[in-house]
C-alpha cells in the first residue's frame, strides 16, 4: 500500500490534516551515486564524500507533505541530538550550565538525567498560568520554578542511574536553555536549528516559527487547538502553553519546532546512520547514549523505546525500535534492525485536545508504513532476506 493510501487511514475523525512517510535503508553500492530518477537518496552532507555513508535511503511520502506541523514533543529528540553535538559532558551538574538552577534541588543533578526524565522532577507545572490570566512571565523566575519542581519521593542526590523515570517537560525546558547558553543561541529552537537542522539541509522545512520566518518561510502551518485565552485557534504559533510562555515564536527544549514529513524523515534516517558511524551532517558525534536502554522503564534520553505490550509503534517494529510521540498527534519511530523509519504527522488537537482517536489509529498506520518501507526495499532487489 502506497503512502498516499496509508494516509487515508487517518480519517477526518482522527485529524483534519495529516502527512505520512516511511523509508528503508538500502544495502550495498554505498559509494555509488543514485541512478537518475531513483527514489534513493544520499544522506545530508555526503555529496562528494566517497565512502562516508553506510547506504542510500528509499522513501515514500503521502498526504499533506508541504504542511508545517507543530511537532510538539518530537522537539525532544532534536534537542537531545543538539545537546550531544554541543559537547556538553553528560555528568555536568545543571547548576554549572544554568545559574537559575543554583540553590534548587536540581543544582547538582547531572545534565544527562534531565534528558532521560530521571532528574526527579514533577511531570508538569503550569509556568504559563500568569499569561492565561492576563499577566506576564518572568523568564528566569520560571526557570527557577522548573528547577525547584522536585517531586515527592525523589529525595536527596539521585542514584547513578537517576530517580525512577517520570515523563515530563520541565527537565527539557531546563536542558534546552542550558544547550542554548552553551552554544550562544537565542533559545533552544535556535540551537536545534544550528546544530541539527541546518546540517541536515532541512532548515527551510523544519524549525521554530521565528527561524522559519527569518528564511522567508511563513507557512502553511497546520492549525491546532482553539484556546480562548490565546484568541481562538492557534496557528503559526506553538501549541504547548509552557513553550509559548517561555519562548513565544522561538523554541523551548520540549516544544516549539515545526516540520514537514520530509524533514522529520530525514532526521530519523540520519539518526540511524549516525548510530552506524556514517552521518556526515553530524561528524564525530556519539548518539548511542541517547538510545541506550535504561533501568526502570522504556524512556531513554531524548527517545522512548518500544513497550513490550500495546506500543503505539505497532506490532511490526522490532523490540529495539525507538522513537517519540508528540501531543499534537505526531510520531517518529526507527527500527535499527530492519533499518526502517516511519513518520506520522497530524494536528489531531484541532479544534480540541479532547479528540483521542489517534490512539487507535497510530499503531495501524505505523504498521502499514513499516510494510511499505520493506516493499520499497524489496522492489529494488535489496531485501534483507
Amino acid at each position: 500500500m502506497k503512502a498516499e493510501h496509508i494516509r487515508c487511514m487517518v480519517g477526518a475523525e482522527v485529524s483534519p490534516s495529516s502527512g505520512v512517510g516511511c523509508s528503508a535503508r538500502l544495502q550495498g553500492a554505498a559509494t555509488e551515486a543514485p541512478a537518475t530518477g531513483s527514489t534513493a537518496k544520499r544522506p545530508p552532507g555526503a555529496e562528494g564524500v566517497p565512502g562516508a555513508w553506510p547506504g542510500r535511503w528509499v522513501r515514500d511520502l503521502g498526504g499533506d507533505t508541504d504542511r508545517l506541523f507543530d511537532l510538539a514533543s518530537l522537539t525532544k529528540p532534536l534537542l537531545a541530538v543538539a545537546a550531544a553535538r554541543a559537547g556538553i559532558a553528560r555528568s555536568t551538574p545543571l547548576g554549572a550550565l544554568l545559574p537559575e538552577a543554583r540553590g534548587t534541588p536540581s543544582e547538582d543533578v547531572p545534565f544527562e538525567l534531565f534528558l532521560a526524565h530521571r532528574a526527579g522532577l514533577e511531570a508538569h507545572r503550569a509556568l504559563y498560568a500568569p499569561l492565561a490570566h492576563g499577566g506576564s512571565i518572568d523568564f528566569s523566575a520560571s526557570l527557577r520554578e522548573a528547577a525547584s519542581g522536585r517531586r515527592d519521593g525523589a529525595i536527596g542526590a539521585p542514584p547513578a542511574e537517576g530517580f525512577p523515570p517520570v515523563y515530563g517537560d520541565l527537565g527539557y525546558a531546563l536542558a534546552g536553555e542550558a544547550v542554548a547558553r552553551t552554544v550562544g543561541a537565542a533559545d533552544a529552537g535556535a540551537a536545534i536549528a544550528r546544530l541539527v537542522l541546518e546540517p541536515l539541509g532541512v532548515a527551510d522545512r523544519a524549525g521554530t516559527v521565528r527561524e522559519l520566518a527569518a528564511r522567508g518561510i511563513r507557512g502553511p502551518f497546520a492549525p491546532t487547538e482553539h484556546v480562548a485565552w490565546r484568541g481562538g485557534v492557534v496557528e503559526g504559533a506553538v501549541h504547548d502553553e509552557n513553550a509559548w510562555a517561555l519562548t513565544g515564536y522561538g523554541g523551548s527544549g520540549h516544544a516549539g519546532i515545526f516540520g514537514t514529513v520530509d524533514a522529520v524523515l530525514t532526521f530519523g534516517e540520519t539518526m540511524l546512520d549516525a548510530l552506524d558511524g556514517g552521518a556526515p551532517a553530524w561528524p564525530g558525534v556519539d548518539v548511542s547514549w541517547l538510545v541506550d536502554e535504561r533501568p526502570g522503564g522504556t524512556l531513554r534520553a531524548g527517545f522512548d523505546g518500544k513497550s513490550p505490550e500495546g506500543s503505539s509503534a505497532g506490532s511490526r517494529m522490532g523490540p529495539r525500535a525507538f522513537g517519540h510521540l508528540g501531543f499534537t498527534g505526531t510520531s517518529l519511530w526507527i527500527d535499527p534492525d530492519a533499518e526502517v523509519v516511519v513518520v506520522l504527522l497530524t494536528n489531531r488537537v484541532c479544534p480540541t485536545r479532547a479528540n483521542t482517536a489517534i490512539r487507535e489509529c497510530r499503531p495501524r498506520v505505523h504498521d502499514a508504513l513499516f510494510d511499505r518501507a520493506l516493499e520499497l526495499r524489496a522492489v529494488l532487489g535489496q531485501s534483507r532476506g
